[in-house]
């Protein structure tokens, strides 16, 4: 699970699922979540370090990371600062 303060990419949920090149099906799968789910969709971004959702979906996703302590400069994410590194 992603740590909270961290942020992985929908590629990178893709590999980690074992659909390497599928970041579209990570997409998928999230928005297709129960509500109350407790898997933290928010913390899953597009590759460009962006919140991808669109309108209302996007404004409580970036409000859910910044009460995280995440930070977007100019509406990006610093992957190298704020991207969740798997360890093994």
């Amino acid at each position: 699970m992603i740590p909270r303060g961290k942020v992985a990419s929908y590629g990178t949920v893709a590999r980690l699922s074992g659909f390497p090149h599928q970041p579209r099906m990570a997409g998928y799968a999230l928005h297709h979540l129960p509500p109350g789910s407790g898997i933290p969709w928010h913390r899953v971004i597009n590759a460009q370090g962006k919140v991808s959702l669109p309108g209302a979906g996007g404004d409580e996703q970036r409000r859910l990371l910044e009460r995280e302590g995440i930070v977007f400069i100019r509406g990006k994410i610093d992957m190298k600062k704020f991207g969740w590194k798997r360890r093994l």
